[in-house]
């Protein structure tokens, strides 16, 4: 039985998705590079900004966000809930960061991130 997991994206432009969701998520930030790292990636052709594969760490799963050349469209088959003491700040800090208000209802608020993923804010979480 496994015992830990990870939560792997699909993007088009997986440093900028996962600058993204490591400022939405509380305790969470893009994987540092290391000069080992920056070499690897150079090698490759690439640098942390066009890396195409990006960690973000937190207290919970690792998130991985990975470039993928096709990505499907239509409706996403896993998503991000979100939980906010104050729903309407938390949608407003979101869409400062680059989220769209998809459609609002009385309990939650569907949103899309930066490259159309949904995820739902909900009413409901209470800050410590």
């Amino acid at each position: 039985m496994s015992s830990s997991f990870d939560i792997v994206i699909d993007s088009k432009y997986s440093a900028g998705l996962a600058r993204f969701w490591a400022a939405v998520l509380r305790g969470y930030a893009v994987r540092p590079y290391d000069e080992a790292e920056i070499k690897r990636l150079a090698l490759l052709g690439f640098t942390p900004d066009s890396d195409p594969s990006v960690a973000v760490d937190g207290p919970g799963p690792t998130m991985w966000f990975q470039r993928v050349e096709a990505l499907v469209a239509g409706h996403n088959r896993i998503h991000l809930d979100l939980r906010a003491k104050l729903r309407s700040d938390e949608v407003k800090r979101l869409t400062a960061l680059g989220a769209t208000v998809r459609d609002v209802h009385d309990q939650y608020t569907v949103m899309l991130d930066p490259e159309g993923n949904r995820f739902c804010v909900f009413d409901g979480y209470s800050c410590a």
